[in-house]
This record gives C-alpha cells, sequence and structure tokens, in this order.
C-alpha cells in the first residue's frame, strides 16, 4: 500500500529532484548560503551557550543580596509627591492644617 508523501521519508528519486531544484535555483549563490547558514547556526549556539552560563552563574551565586544603600543623604528633607500631579506636597505645621469639611 502506498502512503502520501506526508507520512513518509522521500525516497532517492525525490532527493534528486528536490537537490535538482535547489541548484537550478540557487546556482552560484548555494555555497554562500550555505556559508551564511553555518555562521547562523554557530551564532546561535554561542547564544545559548552564553545564556546557559548566565544561569549557571545565577544559580551558584549566594542568595543573600545585600540591602540598597539609602539614595538620601543625612539631614536631607524628605520629599512627598502627590500621585496624581507629580507634584511635592509641602509639608505644613500641625497648627496650619485645615480640618476637613462635613
Amino acid at each position: 500500500m502506498l502512503l502520501p508523501l506526508a507520512f513518509q521519508m522521500p525516497g532517492f528519486g525525490e532527493m534528486l529532484l528536490i537537490a535538482g531544484l535547489g541548484l537550478l535555483f540557487f546556482g552560484k549563490r548555494l555555497p554562500e548560503v550555505g556559508r551564511s547558514l553555518g555562521k547562523g547556526i554557530v551564532e546561535f549556539k554561542k547564544g545559548i551557550k552564553g545564556i546557559e552560563d548566565d544561569v549557571d552563574v545565577a544559580s551558584t551565586a549566594p542568595q543573600q543580596r545585600p540591602a540598597p544603600a539609602q539614595l538620601q543623604q543625612p539631614g536631607a528633607a524628605a520629599y512627598q509627591f502627590d500621585p496624581y500631579t507629580g507634584k511635592p506636597i509641602e509639608k505644613t505645621q500641625p497648627s496650619q492644617q485645615v480640618p476637613p469639611a462635613q
């Protein structure tokens, strides 16, 4: 029983036909295409190796990280900003605060 091409590997005749069509389409450029394809595969493997190295370094690094240094200088005023306008909120004295309207 013959199966469609999708269910079996192409035979020797089909492979020769595909190779002949490749030579007709690419012709003189075939070595350049092969060379660029090879370079692309090498670059891909280098990238994968770099990612693997980064993962190995990250997994062997100590899990405890030092706390980030305070960005404010000692004695500097801590500014607060309005989340809607982005403008700084001025601190008022407790005696100057206006009671909320009811």
